[in-house]
């Protein structure tokens, strides 16, 4: 999957700055920034310093409160450091439905998401419920996710963080392909191995600014940067596409906290009581559940369940 991104041109930041709430204090401001097509580009910094509020800002997950943003492909995907495990979905009818929101056919989703469930080895789980996955593959999934539709904009957030050696390998590889390809990756990873000497661009977080280092020799940086030869990888048996699982009519998703939503939420979602215990009960149809969570991730409210709606009782005949 080496779908070419080139010609798309850079994606600019002018004068962005981000905080939380009208009266916060600013996590990034001033910040003008290039990221140059088919380069890698890792951000460094202290903890603290907006390296997860930078990734958010450039993927569109958040929207800078000043400045502007331009140069965003269609195609752009996020991984972020926690993935939100508690839908109410196989891992591969997850993959097969996200696929088709960005615009893939359901046989190609289908035919991609198995293909990345394999080479990050969790080909065997594809037909096992998300909750029921361990830390480690619900992480398979998310990277998976995001590598679905050849994205030109690839953001990772410590994205490597829980796989093993293996799937952190594949991960690597997937990168170079995509860079490759002409896909602008910008990520931060706390291990400073990772991808060592590959990166075009190397950005330093501190003081609410942004500022890129120069390159340095064997650092990427060249016209044309080719990606590393993949080393062979092992031959796996597919394993057996499971049935496709019918997604539930009505979906009531509770969650709690987070900044403001839109007016209309997507699907025609509605916010229909309190929940018990706190928070919000929201109910959206099936085929609508997955962008309204996206939704509600982005604003970084904590969703408490994913349920089907219940079915109304059964009306009593007057005795």
């Amino acid at each position: 999957m080496r779908t070419s991104e080139r010609g798309r041109g850079p994606v600019r930041l002018a004068g962005v700055g981000r905080r939380y709430g009208p009266r916060g204090p600013w996590v990034l401001r001033g910040v003008d920034l290039e990221l140059p097509e088919g380069r890698l580009v890792r951000a460094t910094g202290a903890n603290g310093t907006g390296k997860s509020t930078l990734l958010r800002l450039v993927a569109g997950v958040d929207a800078p409160a000043e400045g502007r943003i331009t140069g965003r492909p269609a195609r752009t995907a996020y991984v972020p450091e926690r993935f939100p495990a508690a839908l109410p979905f196989t891992a591969l009818a997850h993959l097969v439905h996200l696929g088709r929101l960005q615009g893939l056919r359901t046989g190609e989703a289908r035919a991609r998401a198995g293909e990345w469930l394999e080479r990050f080895g969790a080909g065997a789980y594809a037909g096992t419920a998300l909750a029921e996955l361990s830390k480690g593959g619900a992480q398979k999934v998310a990277v998976a996710q995001a590598l679905l539709a050849a994205p030109g904009l690839l953001v990772l957030d410590e994205a490597w963080t829980g796989l093993d050696e293996g799937a952190r390998a594949e991960l690597d590889r997937a990168v170079r392909e995509r860079v490759a390809a002409g896909c602008t990756v910008l990520f931060v990873d706390h291990d400073p191995r990772r991808l060592a000497g590959e990166a075009g661009v190397t950005l330093r977080l501190e003081h609410g600014g942004v500022h890129a280092l120069p390159p340095r020799p064997g650092d990427g940086a060249g016209p044309d940067p080719a990606p590393r030869p993949a080393a062979p990888r092992p031959a796996r048996v597919p394993a057996p596409a499971p049935a496709a699982v019918p997604v539930p009519a009505s979906m009531r998703i509770v969650a709690s906290g987070g900044r403001a939503l839109p007016d209309v939420l997507p699907g025609g979602a509605a916010r229909v009581s309190p929940a018990d215990g706190g928070g919000v009960v929201f109910r959206v149809g099936g085929g609508d559940s997955d962008e309204l969570l996206r939704l509600l991730l982005a604003a970084s409210w904590h969703v408490h369940r994913v349920e089907p709606e219940p079915a109304p009782a059964p009306a009593r005949e007057p005795a």
